[in-house]
């Protein structure tokens, strides 16, 4: 058995994108996952996004990690995405996506992908979890996938691996957890963001809902105004967009290039 897939990138994740229509009947999707994301043993991706039908929508995207859970919504594997189906199903600039997170409108500009992602929710704003018995303060918000925000002084040298898992797994985020973001305010427009993402269990280069979620967080504390640029860890930026009016965001945009890097065959052995 095999099926055609094509490899993505976005700020410096990279993801494979499969058309339902493509996978052979009857496979284990989850276990599929886990297989064809083993980076020097398969493909090798952050996530695998599925691209399929939707009855209300242009098309439909399931996002799974590379531990082979399926995830509500993905920032740049959604741009990816939104630039697969403007160039090989609808040639069309604006397209509306299905998933879990709810819809999300994409909008196609010389070859650049925009999102318009959900408003933000459930935010709550400096307050303290434990950490090895020690207090920690963060800030919290869902922009489709659940995000903690963390402001530090420098954040080239953020504990990410350690504290990141920490934070992940705390019981203040149980029992779904949350990804963790670590910002430096560079100015009102600029932050430094790197980002422990649950599921792939480490750091990124990038993460889509993380910048958006850390610009967020950072115009509620008042350290910064949209649009703010982030500058991520592969070194490329993201820029989000937001209306912040009486601590509420509206109108939450994400914005950046991505790559259809290749296409290829696998074959399931």
């Amino acid at each position: 058995m095999s099926f055609d897939f094509i490899k993505a990138e976005a700020a410096g994740n990279d993801f494979i994108i499969i058309d339902a229509e493509n996978l052979p009947s009857g496979m284990d999707l989850n276990k599929l996952v886990v297989e064809i994301c083993k980076r020097e043993k398969a493909i090798g991706a952050d996530g695998v996004m599925l691209y399929d039908k939707s009855e209300t929508c242009d098309f439909k995207m399931r996002i799974f990690n590379p531990d082979g859970g399926e995830v509500e919504m993905c920032g740049n594997g959604a741009r990816c995405m939104g630039l697969y189906a403007y160039t090989y199903k609808f040639n069309k600039h604006k397209m509306r996506m299905e998933t879990l997170a709810g819809v999300i409108a994409i909008e196609i500009n010389n070859g650049v992908p925009r999102l318009k992602l959900i408003d933000p929710k459930d935010t709550r704003l400096n307050f303290i979890i434990e950490v090895d018995d020690k207090d920690l303060e963060v800030s919290f918000t869902n922009t489709g996938v659940p995000h903690v925000v963390r402001v530090v002084d420098k954040v080239d040298v953020a504990p990410m691996e350690e504290l990141g898992s920490k934070i992940r797994y705390n019981k203040e985020f149980s029992p779904a957890g949350a990804n963790v973001n670590f910002i430096e305010v560079v100015d009102e427009h600029n932050l430094k963001i790197r980002t422990y993402e649950r599921g792939v269990e480490g750091e990124t280069l990038a993460c889509g809902t993380g910048c958006a979620a850390s610009a967020v967080v950072a115009a509620m504390l008042d350290k910064a105004v949209s649009p703010v640029n982030l500058i991520t860890a592969s070194g490329k930026i993201l820029k989000v967009y937001f209306d912040l009016e009486n601590s509420e965001c509206k109108n939450l945009y994400l914005e950046g290039a991505c790559n259809l890097v290749y296409k290829g065959k696998y074959i399931v052995t």
